[in-house]
C-alpha cells in the first residue's frame, strides 16, 4: 500500500520513529541497523515502508533501505518467523551479514539470534539460500556519537520484549567490558547474544 513515507522526524528511538508527513504522523518500527544509520541525517528522511495487516492492528515497519526491507519480506515469508523475529534478526545483524550466513548455512550464527532455534534457522537456511543472492546488500556501518547510548539500548531491549532486569545487567557487562567505548547498535546486538 505505502512504498515510502518521507517527512520530518518526530521522534526516534530504537524501536520505532514518528514521521510527520504533512500533519499526519506515523509511527514506523525500525531495526537498529536503520537507527543507526538514521543517526545521521537532522531532520527529514525517507524510510521504505511494509505494511503489516492483522484482526487486531495495522502496523507499519520503515527501512533506511530497500535491500533490507527486501530481507524483512524474505523473513517474515518463512514458516515460523515473524514480524517481530525479522526486526530483531534484522537489529542483531545487517543485511549483508544475513544474507552471508544463509548462503553460507550457518545456522549456528543464526541461532545466535533471540527467538531463533535449529530448527526455525534451517528452515530460514532451506527456504532462502537461492533467494537471498537477489538482494544487493552495500550497506555502510554507521557508528552512533556516543550519548545516552545505555538508555538507548534498554528501551530497544525493552521493546524486543526483554525484561528490564536483564536487559540491565547484559548491557552493563558489556559496557564494563568494553570501557564504556561502544556504539548502541553494538551494545544492542550484544545484548542480543546473551538474553
Amino acid at each position: 500500500m505505502f512504498a515510502y513515507i518521507e517527512g520530518i522526524l518526530v521522534e526516534k528511538n530504537p524501536a520505532f520513529v514518528i514521521l510527520d508527513c504533512n500533519g499526519t504522523g506515523y509511527m514506523l518500527h525500525i531495526s537498529l541497523n536503520t537507527f543507526s544509520k538514521l543517526q545521521q541525517l537532522q531532520q527529514k528522511c525517507r524510510l521504505f515502508t511494509h505494511l503489516q495487516i492483522k484482526e487486531d492492528a495495522h502496523t507499519l515497519y520503515g527501512f533506511f533501505s530497500q535491500e533490507e526491507r527486501s530481507m524483512f519480506r524474505l523473513l517474515i515469508a518463512v514458516s515460523g518467523v515473524g514480524a517481530s523475529t525479522a526486526q530483531v534478526m534484522l537489529s542483531a545483524m545487517n543485511v549483508q551479514e544475513l544474507a552471508s550466513c544463509i548462503a553460507a548455512g550457518d545456522a549456528k550464527t543464526l541461532q545466535t539470534i533471540k527467538g531463533i532455534g535449529a530448527k526455525t534457522a534451517q528452515r530460514i537456511i532451506i527456504d532462502l539460500r537461492d533467494k537471498t543472492g537477489k538482494i544487493d546488500v552495500a550497506i555502510d556501518r554507521i557508528d552512533m556519537p556516543d550519548n545516552n547510548i545505555r538508555k538507548e539500548a534498554l528501551i530497544a531491549l525493552a521493546s524486543l520484549g526483554f525484561s528490564k532486569q536483564s536487559a540491565e545487567k547484559a548491557v552493563d557487562k558489556i559496557i564494563t567490558a568494553s570501557d564504556g567505548t561502544v556504539s548502541v547498535e553494538t551494545l544492542i546486538k550484544e545484548a542480543l547474544k546473551i538474553l
